[in-house]
This record gives structure tokens, C-alpha cells and sequence, in this order.
């Protein structure tokens, strides 16, 4: 079986959505200043799956996610943090929304696929 993930992560104590954004990426890319991280000032809130429900406070059940957009110019290379991932690749926006698991994942990834076909990208 195969899935796909977009980048994701917690907030660190103190730490604003944008500044846990930046850092995952880093952590998980090692991409940073090559390009621009847009917050894109939309949360989904969802339920935690039950298979990972271990990773968060006792009694936390649901999660809200924070929407962020990291535009580059061109692919770049990536590199993996061993502990983050085991594999990653550029995939084109369709077979990026077929493949990824998470909902909230597959919501955003179709409507930056609207925004992209009618040109209206906010920066």
C-alpha cells in the first residue's frame, strides 16, 4: 500500500502556527529560504485517528489543523530527516490528491488545484 503525506507537525509550547510550519518544513525538507511559506488563514478541525491518538495529551480527541502553502520557483532537492520519513517525491497535483490519506490533506490539495486552474493564488 502506498500513501502520501503532506508536511505536518504540533506546535511546540510558545511556538505560533507559522513558526511550527516553518520549522516542520525544515525538519522534514530541509527547504527553508528558497521559498515563500504562505499562511493561508484556514484550520480544519477533525477528530484524532485512534492510531495516533498516543501522540497527543491524555484526553485530547480532537485536532486543528493550520493550512500553510510553501511556494517555490522550481522542484528543489529535499532532504530527509531519518526519524521524519523514509522516502519522498514531487508529484503532480492529481496524483497528489489521489494518493494522500488524510481528508484535511486532500481538501487543501483540491482547492489550491481550483485556485492554480482559475489563477488566483494569494500571496
Amino acid at each position: 500500500m502506498q500513501l502520501w503525506q503532506c508536511v505536518t507537525g504540533s506546535l511546540d509550547p510558545g511556538e505560533t502556527p507559522m513558526q511550527a510550519a516553518q520549522r516542520e518544513l525544515a525538519e522534514e525538507t530541509g527547504l527553508g529560504a528558497e521559498g515563500l511559506l504562505i499562511d493561508k488563514n484556514r484550520c480544519r478541525s477533525f477528530t484524532i485517528d485512534p492510531r495516533w491518538i498516543d501522540r497527543y495529551a491524555p484526553g485530547t480527541t480532537e485536532n486543528i489543523e493550520h493550512e500553510m502553502h510553501y511556494r517555490l520557483a522550481n522542484t528543489s532537492d529535499i532532504r530527509i530527516e531519518d526519524s521524519e520519513h523514509d522516502m519522498h517525491r514531487w508529484a503532480p497535483i492529481d496524483e497528489a490528491i489521489d494518493t494522500v490519506w488524510s481528508w484535511t490533506n486532500k481538501e487543501a490539495l483540491q482547492e489550491l488545484k481550483t485556485q492554480l486552474q482559475q489563477n488566483i493564488l494569494k500571496v
